[in-house]
């Protein structure tokens, strides 16, 4: 029973990955037909690496460890969205205390919020002495600049991240249609310990 159990198991997660490398597939292919021609060897570029980024999605994905609903069919999470951003306890204080309190990893996924909607990025340098941190992404990030950039640095909490990875987005206070994540935030979502938000996961590699 549990061979057939494992037998079942490892055929949906082969099927799940195969939809998701169409889906993906399709998708960025979609993308470089719309990106200007002027440098060629750059789409080149991107075009040669794109198998080896499409695969190491699509593995992370079909074998992450998350509270979301896969979509195989489309290479997106799903969950219920909120009527509203879930921006509770996201004061400037609230958030810049979250992070002074908390040893910050590299690697470690963040959410940020950019007009409508909120975005992943991670955290690829630390400065301990000025008390702030870059961002893969959006930069620089510190007590000074809470105030004055045009993106908002939020904390990380489960609903947050859900919407984020949902790719969850509002008009003024309703609901919109989500949008499509890019392939480098679906490879953040991958990161994500849902256990422990302040440590990040290190992706296992495709076979």
């Amino acid at each position: 029973m549990t061979e057939q159990s494992s037998l079942w198991q490892s055929q949906q997660q082969s099927s799940s990955y195969a939809e998701l490398c169409n889906a993906l597939y399709e998708r960025e292919l979609l993308l470089l037909s719309t990106l200007s021609t002027d440098n060629p060897n750059a789409i080149q570029s991107r075009l040669k690496s794109l198998p080896y980024y499409v695969q190491k999605t699509a593995h992370a994905m079909v074998n992450a460890q998350t509270p979301l609903e896969l979509d195989s069919q489309n290479a997106t999470w799903s969950t219920k969205q909120s009527r509203s951003m879930p921006l509770t306890g996201q004061s400037s204080d609230e958030i810049w205390q979250w992070y002074q309190s908390n040893p910050l990893s590299l690697g470690l996924v963040i959410p940020i919020k950019e007009s409508d909607r909120i975005v992943l990025d991670c955290i690829d340098r630390i400065d301990a002495d000025k008390k702030r941190f870059r961002t893969n992404v959006h930069g620089w990030f510190s007590p000074e600049s809470m105030a004055s950039s045009d993106t908002q640095l939020l904390k990380p909490t489960k609903k947050v991240m859900m919407a984020g990875c949902a790719g969850h987005q509002w008009q003024g206070s309703s609901p919109s249609r989500p949008v499509l994540p890019s392939l480098r935030e679906l490879l953040l979502s991958c990161s994500i310990n849902w256990r422990n938000l302040k440590k990040p996961l290190l992706l296992s590699k495709p076979h």
